[in-house]
């Protein structure tokens, strides 16, 4: 039984009695309430286990915690409609924050009832907020319901309360490593050999369109598992390796090189040391001429238990306009990256040399959307002609930022209309690499005064306007997070994150200084939904137990940590790896699961690893995006 489970019954169990009052200080309550807290932190743990088998908490707060200068807003649930709905109630008129060492109350107030008592379309809940951002001491606190006897999971206040997310989710692309043995202290109960490195395999993989011609064979070794399959795709992993960088270079002081992973003590933060292996991974896709190959895998679903069992043959795709264009910009952002780093000068002088064929293999080459056959299964890595051409707005961007030359502005120029900035009406909310380019370009040397003023105007102007999206707007959803239900959508979770990054990035480029509170407030909401604060109570990370987290989710449609002992986080075996942020709700799915089909959109996930018929790779599956997205939002408000 869980700790909160536990503690919830006891409490009502007592309260019953008439032996408990949460209401009370007399001495006899404060100390059974301490007592029941300490046994609480003393019993043993390993994560939520979700999935519907424990009551969905009622009082909601980021089960990480909170820094002390942000706004700390509890979301009281009521929910009246979706799998929960047996658990409306009346909330008490009095709530209370209490240190869980002294059992001090540190605040107390009444709730605020959210657009007056209604119903939230998106998540069936009628909700109130409690709002206590004062409470700014360091401490391990809840918020409990004098006179209903709820209360919500600990949480912290600690000015460095996220870092340890940082470090776990960061350490999520090393699990996703191919070709790499996992082992010791640094892979821990996650341990597999070095994947797809046996005959006809990564180092020996050959064109799909010439299987039995080995000539073709290439050494295509390295990279990262793209998601819960171990297939490899340029044209995912350039924007992620973009998004990455954008990370590291908005604050470096996040990510030092003390994150375990084998380089760790090499004098290169370890997050730069992941990158380079998938950069360099990236440089063995690159034919001489420039272009870049598209894809690599295998040719069916039938998956070994492990990585390293997997004896399958790994095919490659042909080189193709949208994969080279994608790395192109990969390609010139690290090596200016990289260049700050004695070690990696010759690396960078050669990232730069690759860029630069990439990009004029691309202007040579017609826009091609019909690469990828899909023999190698599977995810469609062909890509539209405009988001070929936003890649190469933003690859102009960092070409521009790395040589200076001005013929690359130019090229930005031509390309800028096609970015996705100027086909959406959220700055960075989908492919979020282009925007974060667009405005890079705003801060450099020597860029044209025109389409300078072009790119802000156009931001600024989004951000006055689309008021759904920039800044807090509390009628719109009691979670403060006021996504359109489009966006609940496979990988929703994804563009949680990156409307947090956009209104961080409102703030970082002055978009509108007299609303920074506001969005400071949004993008925090996001980060808060994803820990906890949503219809559902879930940590949207798998297996954050020991972090802090009572209710993460446990399983994940991963083809290596959604099987075995490893399928779902249950007493006596380890789970999947911790830090894995997975797809989220998704108001399409698909799968078998009826029952998931007619919740409220917030609501339409299940905690799952399994494949057909029930589909979870539509609610569960995590991606390296994915991952990119919430590393990115994290290090934007954390310190070492």
């Amino acid at each position: 039984m869980q700790r909160w489970k536990w503690v919830w019954l006891s409490g009502a169990l007592l309260a019953g009695l008439g032996i408990m009052d949460f209401g009370s200080q007399s001495l006899a309550n404060q100390s059974l309430f301490q007592y029941t807290m300490q046994a609480w932190a003393s019993l043993p743990f390993n994560g939520g286990t979700g999935g519907g088998s424990e009551p969905i908490p009622r009082i909601l707060v980021d089960q990480f915690g909170y820094r002390p200068q942000d706004p700390k807003v509890a979301v009281i649930a009521s929910p009246q409609r979706g799998e929960n709905a047996n658990r409306a109630f009346t909330p008490g008129s009095v709530y209370e924050v209490r240190n869980t060492s002294t059992n001090a109350v540190v605040f107390s107030g009444a709730l605020t009832p959210w657009n007056g008592g209604q119903i939230h379309g998106q998540s069936g809940d009628r909700a109130w907020h409690f709002d206590f951002s004062t409470v700014k001491q360091s401490g391990t606190y809840v918020v409990v319901d004098q006179e209903r006897g709820e209360q919500s999971f600990p949480f912290q206040i600690q000015a460095n309360v996220y870092q340890k997310n940082l470090v776990t989710a960061t350490r999520v692309f090393y699990y996703q490593r191919a070709g790499f043995n996992k082992t010791g202290s640094v892979a821990g109960k996650w341990q597999d050999g070095a994947a797809f490195l046996g005959p006809n395999q990564d180092s020996q993989a050959r064109s799909v369109s010439a299987k039995d011609d080995p000539a073709t064979a290439r050494d295509l070794r390295g990279g990262w598992f793209d998601a819960g399959d171990t297939n490899k795709y340029s044209t995912f992993a350039g924007p992620v390796v973009n998004q990455l960088l954008t990370a590291y270079e908005e604050n470096p002081r996040a990510f030092t090189d003390r994150f375990n992973i084998p380089e760790s003590g090499n004098g290169i933060p370890d997050l730069i040391d992941e990158i380079k292996w998938e950069v360099d991974w990236l440089k063995r896709m690159q034919e001489d001429d420039g272009g870049v190959l598209i894809k690599v895998g295998v040719l069916d679903h039938n998956a070994a238990d492990r990585p390293s069992q997997d004896r399958r043959p790994r095919y490659y795709g042909p080189k193709c306009s949208s994969s080279t264009i994608a790395t192109a910009a990969a390609f010139a952002h690290a090596a200016r990256v990289y260049r700050q780093f004695p070690a990696l000068q010759g690396e960078s002088r050669d990232l730069e040399q690759r860029a630069i064929r990439a990009w004029n293999w691309f202007q040579q080459s017609p826009l091609k959307t019909d690469c990828d056959t899909q023999e190698i299964k599977a995810g469609d890595a062909d890509r539209p002609v405009t988001e070929q051409q936003g890649n190469a707005a933003a690859a102009a961007v960092h070409l521009f930022a790395l040589t200076g030359n001005p013929d690359y502005s130019t090229q930005l120029a031509k390309y800028l209309t096609a970015s996705q900035p100027w086909n959406d009406n959220v700055w960075g909310r989908y492919r979020a690499h282009e925007g974060d380019a667009l405005l890079l370009y705003t801060r450099l040397t020597n860029a044209d005064a025109a389409l300078v003023k072009q790119i802000r105007d156009r931001f600024v102007d989004m951000v006055r306007t689309q008021t759904q999206a920039y800044g807090l707007r509390m009628d719109l959803d009691p979670y403060r997070v006021s996504l359109p239900d489009e966006q609940y959508h496979w990988g929703s979770n994804q563009v949680q994150a990156n409307y947090g990054n956009s209104n961080r990035d409102a703030i970082r480029y002055g978009a509108v200084p007299d609303r920074n509170t506001s969005l400071q407030a949004r993008a925090m909401a996001h980060l808060h939904y994803l820990h906890g604060v949503n219809p559902l109570g879930f940590v949207y990370l798998t297996n954050m137990g020991s972090l802090g987290a009572e209710r993460s989710v446990t399983s994940m449609y991963h083809e290596w940590l959604g099987r075995g002992e490893y399928e779902r986080v249950v007493p006596g075996k380890p789970g999947p790896a911790p830090g894995y942020l997975v797809g989220g709700p998704n108001r399409d799915y698909t799968g078998n699961q009826e029952s998931v089909k007619q919740q409220p959109i917030q609501k339409r996930y299940l905690d799952s690893p399994t494949g057909w018929p029930v589909n979870s790779w539509e609610l569960t599956e995590p991606a390296i995006y994915y991952q990119a997205a919430y590393v990115r939002l994290l290090a934007s408000i954390t310190s070492p």
